[in-house]
């Protein structure tokens, strides 16, 4: 199996991912910035790796995804604080990819969100707002590079139990609109999309559904 690095691993969708991607063989790192987090992070299985992601450049990036063989981007600045979130959400993910690229690291997914787009509609006196446009900004820049991309947007996250299923835009011609998921089904879906070639170059919008996360993979 392969060697998976992802940022933001102390993260409500990172310790869920990284504790299914150790029981399906891979080698996970876990990049996270608090020290202290470190047994939580330990306990997934993973390699806790303590980097603060908004403070390092690309050569520095580069040096801790050396010998990766994909990236996950599950980082994020929580909101709240407009240059945070910029920082975050849009100068560090970017950075990200420079590095996995310098690192000669191809496959890289970020998650995102249903909707995600330079055309997201959020009124810029809206909270939401700074977070909207430093994803999209990430995103775009993600589909310009050279990385075998994927772009992970689940609709709105819940704390609820996971249901092992999904429905995913556009799948079968179906346009769904974004309706809620839980986290736990997001690091399923992420699992499953990391190994799946055919989402190479898609951005996958999803919500709860009725099909099976594998089978709704295997059918983009």
């Amino acid at each position: 199996m392969s060697t998976v690095a992802i940022v933001g691993g102390h993260g409500k969708v990172a310790m869920p991912l990284a504790t299914l991607l150790v029981a399906s063989g891979h080698e996970v790192h876990s990049l996270f910035r608090n020290e202290d987090h470190a047994p939580e992070v330990a306990a997934t299985g993973a390699r806790p790796v303590v980097a603060d992601v908004e403070q390092l450049d690309v050569p520095a990036l580069a040096d801790l995804l050396a010998g990766v063989d994909a990236v996950i981007w599950a980082a994020g600045a929580g909101g709240g604080n407009p240059h945070r979130t910029f920082a975050v959400d849009r100068d560090a993910a970017i950075r990200s990819m420079n590095a996995a690229s310098a690192a000669g690291v191809s496959r890289y997914l970020m998650v995102s969100y249903f909707g995600a787009s330079p055309d997201h509609g959020v009124p810029q006196d809206n909270s939401f707002y700074a977070y909207a446009e430093a994803k999209a900004e990430a995103d775009q820049y993600l589909r310009g590079t050279g990385l075998d991309w994927t772009i992970v947007a689940p609709s709105r996250l819940t704390d609820d139990a996971g249901t092992g299923r999904v429905e995913i835009n556009g799948v079968g011609g179906e346009s769904v609109e974004s309706g809620e998921v839980p986290r736990a089904d997001v690091a399923a879906t992420v699992a499953a999309l990391l190994q799946a070639p055919q989402a190479i170059g898609r951005m996958v919008e999803f919500n709860t559904g009725a099909t099976p996360i594998a089978e709704a993979v295997d059918d983009l």
